[in-house]
């Protein structure tokens, strides 16, 4: 790259907070593109999701991360809270993302990790449209930095764009002078076939109402890409053959309905052509095996 160091900057940018705050619409919306998933349910994000902004300035690097959470007492809670935990260690700016008007005891929770690391932390309140009379939201912000050491507190409403651009050149003010590390058109490390099978698990997330979302992972087992066409096949695992009968639906309906939302948001990530097959299968409890979760892909 040709950028002059002495000017340039570059550094990893942790997103962090309880689960459903608008982690992940806040990355979206930082770097321009429907990178990381996004439902109106918790503990929608299951892995460390990197997603590259490049500017004429700056390179970003934002680490967007599953929400920390109490309870939860299966392997699969224990190894989202594990990645939320370790990824403070890459970054050198830490985001508190928290939505308006609420701090939380899983609030605390997060804020008891980000102290631990000596690096610049800014508080991001999302939502802040929910607060419906604003003379309530200075002494709730009050209270929070009173008792928590943030460099900054910046207020958003993620899904329009409001205040992000504010929060972004903060950002940019405190990475370090350094060149970039990824080409200018990179917007993730993630695969093709990890993004497929996000998509997926999107549309899970979206259509299927209650706790039936968190029992499904979806692992691509054939990915070929022949010109312009992408020929994907993907098994939606679930833990028990009721599951499987709603996750089909009634003549295959539901199937189908998730197989036309995935492959069109696939040929928006991909800029091509997706042929898309999917079937349901049954593994029992395997969001509570360690060995299922390393299959699928739920180990870094």
């Amino acid at each position: 790259m040709s950028e002059n160091p002495t000017s340039h900057r570059f550094g990893h940018v942790a997103l962090l907070g309880r689960p459903n705050v608008g982690k992940s619409t806040l990355l979206n919306t930082l770097i321009g593109s429907p990178l990381s998933i996004v439902s109106p349910k918790p503990q929608t994000t299951r892995h460390r999701i990197l997603g590259i902004a490049t500017r004429e300035d700056a390179q970003i690097a934002f680490l967007d991360t599953p929400g920390l959470h109490l309870g939860g007492k299966r392997a699969m809670n224990r190894q989202l809270n594990r990645v939320a935990r370790q990824v403070p260690d890459e970054a050198d700016v830490l985001v508190h993302v928290i939505a308006a008007p609420r701090w939380t005891d899983e609030d605390e929770q997060v804020w008891n990790l980000l102290v631990r690391h000596p690096v610049p932390r800014l508080l991001a309140i999302n939502k802040i449209d929910r607060i419906k009379e604003k003379a309530e939201l200075l002494p709730f912000v009050a209270r929070i930095t009173e008792a928590h050491d943030y460099a900054a507190v910046h207020y958003l409403r993620a899904t329009h764009g409001d205040g992000v651009e504010s929060l972004l050149a903060d950002i940019v003010a405190r990475l370090p002078l350094a060149e970039a590390r990824y080409e200018e058109d990179e917007l993730t490390d993630r695969s093709e076939r990890f993004l497929a099978a996000e998509a997926v698990r999107e549309q899970l997330m979206l259509r299927l109402s209650d706790e039936l979302p968190y029992a499904t992972s979806v692992e691509i087992e054939r990915f070929e890409q022949t010109g312009d066409l992408a020929r994907i096949a993907a098994a939606i695992w679930v833990e028990r053959a009721g599951q499987k009968a709603i996750v089909i639906g009634a003549g295959g309906a539901q199937l189908k309905a998730i197989g036309i939302g995935a492959r069109k948001r696939m040929e928006h990530l991909f800029g091509s052509r997706v042929f898309l097959e999917l079937w349901v299968k049954v593994r029992e409890n395997w969001s509570d095996d360690e060995a299922s979760l390393r299959q699928f892909g739920y180990s870094d």
